[in-house]
């Protein structure tokens, strides 16, 4: 008889295993930051992306701003949301998750 029979088979080991993937933002953050960006740069004056990300105050803050000054002050409070949508757009949803959703940083 060969020698084959008489040493016990070794495991082959799995061909190709995949590793987990990643743990996804947490509830829609991709979602959420997609959508505050679009508002941010449409209509940040109003402040309405600062209240999909949860943000009452800061938004009603820009929304007082712009309703009580008559208008005058939707020109800052435009930039500001221009900048905050565009700033949310260009982050990976990773560290968009983690800045604005997790640690919850209201400005800029």
């Amino acid at each position: 008889m060969s020698d084959d029979q008489q040493q016990p088979e070794t495991p082959v080991p799995p061909v190709a295993q995949e590793t987990p993937p990643a743990a996804a933002p947490s509830s829609g953050g991709a979602d959420k930051k997609l959508l505050a960006g679009i508002l941010g740069i449409l209509i940040g004056s109003l402040g309405i992306h600062k209240f999909v990300l949860g943000y009452q105050k800061e938004g009603l803050i820009m929304l007082l701003v712009t309703v009580l000054t008559c208008g005058f002050g939707a020109m800052v409070m435009g930039v500001i949301g221009l900048i905050e949508g565009i700033m949310y757009l260009t982050k990976s949803d990773e560290e968009f998750v983690r800045l604005y959703v997790t640690n919850q940083k209201p400005w800029f």
